[in-house]
């Protein structure tokens, strides 16, 4: 007896160690500002970002089972570089040779990563929202996990389309980052036959002489409206204007209710057990970003299985082919945008504490795939298959 298990230990042994291994790299900046707290001067911390490196891992340690039916081992390396040494990194992980590359990086490190990249390289943008990348700075082997900001605003008009509330006040903060999501704004509103009754900005600012433009209820009235859509990428302004308008009126975009990749009360399609398996992973709960990282390592396994091997160039063929589906658990089965690289999904709309609503909403339809009503269209796109 004692025998034959030896015998079965080292026939599995063998099987294990002739098993192909698939690495994929994360790649992000050391120190990056993005996951350093945001604390006020009071003390307290609005923003307290993790890296998606635990939704990475929870991918791979999904991609177990699958991986030993394929031969195949599927690896993570984890690196973090430094904004001085960010071409070096990429130099030593080309050397490495990865079938992939998840990319967690700040503006001016994105530009020079796909500066860099090898023409074959398969880049996973899983962070950025922004539209340059899925438009004028474009690349056939750049995909995107994370929905575009034109996703998430769309999504958000969508529902207040489908409730009636349409004439919009829109009030936005005094960012850079606030006028390119004001864009979107404006766009989602246009696309889905929105009223924006006024433009109005803020400023965090005690000057009483400035107290017109921080004055909640000052802010806000004198304009005839249903909904108020708040545009305040840095957070301090925006927590406090629910509840305190001049109007009774809801409050969307960056507080009250808003446009999320993932929440982690979402409560079906195997929801719950995602986020249950990432709280053991991670001992927090799972993030849009972790979704993200997650859906990437996710997407890569299932163009490995498509393609039937490993070989780069047919797995970014395999990413790219229509019927190339990605169990998101968000109901539907999502796929890859040919001619942009960005991940078609559901957009969860949501408060701190509950999924209010998924879109694409009941009634808003597509000529080929209703998950195309949100962002750019193919034929509204720069970029081409």
């Amino acid at each position: 007896m004692i025998g034959r298990v030896l015998a079965l230990l080292l026939l599995l042994t063998s099987g294990a160690s002739a098993q192909e291994v698939v690495r994929v790299v994360y790649l992000g900046i050391e120190g990056d500002l993005r996951y350093e707290p945001q604390r006020l001067y009071t003390g307290l911390l609005l923003r307290d970002r993790h890296r998606p490196l635990d939704g990475a891992r929870l991918g791979f340690r999904d991609s177990r089972v699958l991986g030993r039916s394929l031969g195949v081992s599927f690896e993570l390396e984890e690196v973090l570089a430094t904004q001085e040494n960010l071409e070096d990194a990429l130099r030593a992980v080309h050397e490495t040779d990865p079938l992939a590359i998840l990319l967690d990086l700040p503006l001016e490190a994105m530009e020079k990563a796909l500066a860099d990249a090898r023409q074959n390289d398969l880049l996973f943008n899983i962070r950025d929202g922004s539209n340059r990348w899925r438009a004028e700075n474009c690349a056939t082997n750049l995909f995107h996990t994370p929905p575009s900001r034109a996703m998430l605003s769309d999504a958000l008009a969508q529902h207040l389309r489908a409730r009636g509330w349409t004439d919009v006040l829109l009030l936005s903060g005094p960012t850079e980052e606030d006028a390119k999501q004001v864009e979107n704004v404006r766009r989602s509103a246009a696309k889905f036959g929105l009223r924006i009754a006024q433009e109005i900005s803020f400023e965090q600012t005690n000057d009483p002489r400035r107290r017109d433009r921080s004055n909640i209820a000052l802010l806000t009235g004198g304009v005839r409206h249903d909904v108020i859509w708040l545009v305040d990428d840095y957070g301090d302004f925006g927590r406090f204007v629910p509840y305190a308008t001049y109007d009774a009126r809801p409050v969307v975009g960056s507080e009250g209710l808003r446009p999320v990749a993932w929440h982690w009360t979402f409560e079906r399609f195997g929801a719950p057990q995602l986020n249950q398996r990432f709280r053991r992973l991670a001992g927090r709960d799972m993030a849009s970003e972790d979704w993200a990282a997650w859906v990437a390592v996710k997407s890569i396994v299932e163009a490995v299985t498509k393609a039937g091997t490993s070989e780069r160039t047919a797995v970014g063929q395999a990413l790219r082919y229509p019927n190339l589906y990605v169990d998101l658990y968000k109901g539907v089965r999502g796929s890859i945008r040919d001619w942009d690289g960005q991940l078609r999904q559901p957009i969860l709309l949501a408060t701190d504490n509950a999924v209010i609503n998924v879109a694409p909403i009941d009634g808003f339809e597509h000529q080929l795939d209703t998950l195309d009503t949100l962002g750019v269209d193919r034929s509204e796109s720069a970029c081409r298959p």
